[in-house]
């Protein structure tokens, strides 16, 4: 009993002590609603206004990103008015970080005041109807992890022990995506989205296997940011950039492709961004 109360004591002193270095980083500003931008997708965050910048290695118990397309900082500043906190990239469990550690950033950010999270990744697409370049709002999620951030000794000020995931991925919000989609001329579609551990590429049996559990997205992050945003009752929107056809719908994966693609398509994917982040206003 007295290891878990240590656990529990341990996680989330680290969480309040990142969250207070973000808070006094970025004062005066006291954004309610955060953004974890995904490989090649950092763009939206030099896109803010009145923005300061915070490395990842200056906030106590964050691990710097070695991954390409990932700037790793914290960016704080307005978008359309609205402010709002932006992960400049992100941490994944393929570079050897433990899970609680991969989630922090977002348990931070939940805990300095975002109450609603936008979420974005790269990912393979499964579904046919899917080409690089698209768009498309997570509906829901299979964790092919082989782990989850909320195994150990539950944090009863963070959330409940067994929190539910039926809508982890908030109805209303992925409404507004799709209707700000069509307001631009983006028919927006969803879509399930399975993260596995990598850092190899899927194989086209797995991707088989994935397609016939009901799959339409692969990818090796968000799973554990969303677990955790719920489990503290934040809301998440989920929106992932097709940037290949997953293995053996197509050909060779690489990973200049995916930020590649990625960047084509920044300026869609910003506007986007704006255009959800005022009407969320």
């Amino acid at each position: 009993m007295g290891q878990e109360h240590d656990e529990q004591t341990t996680m989330y002193a680290q969480v309040r002590e990142a969250a207070e270095y973000v808070t006094r980083a970025i004062a005066p500003r006291r954004p309610a609603l955060g953004l974890i931008l995904g490989s090649g997708l950092g763009a939206f965050a030099d896109s803010l206004e009145d923005a300061a910048r915070v490395p990842f290695g200056e906030i106590p118990g964050f691990a710097s990103s070695g991954v390409v397309g990932h700037a790793g900082r914290m960016v704080a500043g307005t978008c359309k008015g609205v402010p709002v906190l932006a992960m400049q990239g992100r941490v994944h469990c393929y570079e050897g970080h433990p899970m609680a550690r991969v989630v922090l950033p977002a348990r931070a950010m939940i805990s300095a005041g975002c109450r609603a999270l936008i979420i974005t990744n790269s990912a393979g697409g499964i579904r046919d109807s899917y080409t690089p370049g698209d768009l498309v709002v997570i509906s829901d999620h299979v964790n092919m992890l082989g782990q989850n951030p909320l195994v150990g000794a539950n944090e009863e000020r963070f959330g409940p022990r067994f929190p539910d995931m039926t809508t982890a991925y908030d109805p209303e919000l992925r409404a507004l995506a799709r209707e700000c989609g069509r307001e631009l001329g983006l028919e927006l579609q969803e879509g399930v989205y399975a993260a596995l551990l990598g850092p190899s590429y899927e194989t086209p049996a797995e991707i088989r296997m994935l397609r016939a559990m009901g799959a339409d997205l692969a990818g090796m992050s968000t799973v554990p940011e969303v677990i955790a945003a719920r489990h503290m009752g934040a809301r998440v929107l989920g929106i992932s950039c097709v940037t290949n056809k997953a293995a053996g719908l197509a050909g060779p994966l690489s990973h200049d492709e995916v930020t590649e693609v990625a960047t084509r398509v920044r300026t869609t994917f910003i506007g986007l961004l704006e255009r959800v982040i005022a009407r969320l206003a």
